[in-house]
């Protein structure tokens, strides 16, 4: 049992290596292996993103706000900041790279609830 529970905050907490993995599988699986990150790795300093993209330097951030939320959530910030290298705006071949991912529209919402629960936790 131990062993299932450590396997499953791995998944949940995984770590800046394991989040390279991660990011190729999902470039592979839904943007046909074109995006080819050079880092990706948690960081602290973000407040009020989830992730980050350099497209110029191949590198993707994303907040350690995410560490402990659903893994198809973190899938989705990742397969974003993926989007970033092929399509580096936010227009309609962005978001249809993005919208490959299955669960793009469940993990934004739950995104968005979060922000809003924070938001309403702080006041």
């Amino acid at each position: 049992m131990l062993d299932r529970l450590a396997a499953k905050e791995k998944r949940r907490r995984p770590s800046d290596d394991d989040l390279v993995l991660r990011a190729k599988d999902l470039s592979h699986r839904y943007l046909d292996g074109r995006a080819h990150p050079d880092s990706v790795r948690w960081v602290d300093n973000q407040n009020h993103r989830w992730g980050s993209c350099t497209p110029d330097q191949g590198t993707i951030r994303l907040s350690t706000r995410l560490r402990g939320m659903p893994s198809w959530v973190v899938d989705y910030v990742l397969i974003h900041e993926l989007a970033h290298l092929i399509v580096p705006s936010h227009g309609p071949r962005f978001w249809a790279l993005v919208e490959r991912y299955p669960k793009a529209e469940r993990a934004r919402g739950f995104l968005e609830g979060f922000s809003l629960a924070a938001h309403v936790d702080q006041q």
